[in-house]
């Protein structure tokens, strides 16, 4: 199809809807030494509360960030797991 209206409608956004791909954060709070390096790489993800790290939202974005956040943790006490229950983060 040309013109001014090629590539809109379903085939182009799903009828409007963008989605955004996200993963889930799970902190490990027996594991968690609250060195602050998670909130350091990330204050808009996540916060020291009471001694322990925990994510703002269970949700967080697919960001190399994110895997950052795994990566850097001393305790090793942050996981990252995608839609389909598999872990990305840390990486090995």
């Amino acid at each position: 199809m040309e013109g001014p209206d090629a590539g809109s409608g379903a085939a182009g956004h799903a009828g409007g809807v963008v989605t955004r791909m996200t993963w889930k954060a799970e902190v490990d709070g027996g594991r968690c030494m609250a060195s602050g390096m998670c909130a350091g790489i990330a204050p808009d993800l996540f916060v020291l509360d009471d001694e322990r790290a925990r994510p703002l939202s269970e949700e967080v974005p697919e960001e190399e960030r994110v895997l950052d956040v795994a990566d850097s943790c001393p305790a090793m006490a942050i996981t990252i797991v995608d839609g389909g229950a598999t872990v990305v983060g840390p990486r090995p």
